[in-house]
């Protein structure tokens, strides 16, 4: 019994050890830090809205080269694959026959005018009738008409060049008959200087153009709104700036697309028809257009494009996005996002929305131009 004063002193003691040595730890505990994020202010600027569009090349003007008389081929004048001009002659048709025609119209209007004259005194002494004088005109109008056939027939032997361009591959060799109105063209002539382009695009995406071009959201680019860049199939930039003509009056119920037709020059010919090309067409300029790089940009599982954004209270918002396209390494925002905004672009599997965060300049986004005419791509839409 008298060992109870001791044990007590040592419980005692014992207690209080470990309840100083619990607040020890709980001093000792570490405070849990905001993570740190990198974030990009998003600012307004002005964009030149590209459309970028895939087309084909079409002969600026092409002529079938067919006979207009019936005849054998005589000689072939021309260089197949050669440039020829109008009016040039490519084929000779044997005129033997035409000759022989021409010379008995000849004959046969010295006749008729002959006696049309003769009468014509005639009858104002009144030797021969009215009714001879009036037929023997008839016969020399007659005579004039078939000596102009021809003439007209014998030049036809001729096989001119309706216009200037580069002709094909012959149809048709020495020796061969050719008949007027045949179905086969003898040549083929293409003018390739200028050429057409044309070009399809969404009827949806031109509606959409319009409405925004009237209601002020886009801002025509005054003359260069029908100013074309052209991409060739290996990728390489043409040379030349083309410039838009028309659109097609009516869209094409397969594929809900509407044709626009460019025309670019083509000294050197290095566009042939038939390339399949992209043409860049600069619609408008967004004075305000909201830009976001793509590192900050994610989809859900639903495919819809999301952003994080640091908020005034220094916490993490997700925000919905319609993005409309590519611009570089950045998207063209249409909603979700406002200027101002810290867009989160570092960190991002770090942090939740209502997260506190502490925001810092980001180090991992590099922004491209969006001025340059080459910069957007037709991207896909995220409603």
């Amino acid at each position: 019994m008298h060992f109870k004063p001791a044990v007590t002193a040592l419980v005692s003691a014992v207690a209080l050890t470990t309840l100083l040595s619990g607040c020890k730890k709980e001093e000792a505990a570490p405070v849990a830090q905001a993570p740190q994020v990198g974030v990009v202010t998003l600012q307004p600027q002005a964009y030149t809205l590209t459309s970028e569009l895939p087309g084909r090349t079409t002969a600026y003007r092409v002529a079938e080269v067919r006979p207009q008389v019936n005849g054998i081929i005589l000689k072939r004048l021309f260089t197949e694959g050669s440039e020829v001009k109008l009016g040039q002659q490519l084929y000779q048709i044997d005129p033997s026959v035409y000759e022989s025609t021409l010379a008995s119209a000849q004959a046969n209007l010295q006749s008729t005018r002959a006696l049309s004259e003769r009468y014509k005194q005639l009858v104002d002494e009144q030797a021969v009738s009215r009714q001879e004088y009036d037929d023997a005109q008839a016969k020399r109008l007659q005579a004039e008409a078939a000596l102009k056939s021809a003439q007209i027939d014998l030049r036809y032997t001729k096989v001119l060049a309706p216009i200037s361009g580069r002709i094909g591959r012959s149809a048709v060799t020495e020796g061969a008959l050719v008949n007027n109105g045949q179905t086969d063209a003898m040549a083929v002539i293409q003018q390739l200087d200028p050429i057409y382009v044309d070009v399809t695009q969404s009827s949806v995406e031109l509606l959409t153009l319009r409405r925004e071009l009237e209601s002020g959201q886009l801002e025509k680019v005054g003359n260069n709104a029908a100013k074309v860049q052209l991409t060739l199939e290996d990728g390489s930039s043409y040379a030349h700036a083309g410039r838009l003509e028309f659109s097609e009056v009516s869209v094409d119920p397969t594929t809900g697309s509407v044709t626009l037709r460019a025309v670019f020059p083509n000294p050197d010919h290095n566009l042939l028809p038939g390339m399949f090309v992209h043409a860049q067409l600069k619609a408008g300029i967004k004075n305000a257009a909201i830009l976001a790089p793509q590192q900050g940009v994610t989809r859900d599982l639903k495919g819809a494009p999301t952003a994080l954004v640091v908020n005034q209270d220094n916490k993490v918002e997700l925000r919905q996005l319609k993005a409309s396209r590519t611009v570089g390494n950045q998207w063209l925002i249409e909603e979700g996002l406002n200027p101002g905004d810290r867009l989160i672009t570092e960190g991002l599997q770090f942090v939740k929305p209502g997260v506190e965060v502490k925001a810092r300049e980001a180090t991992n986004v590099q922004l491209a131009k969006p001025t340059q005419a080459n910069a957007a791509t037709a991207g896909a839409k995220g409603e």
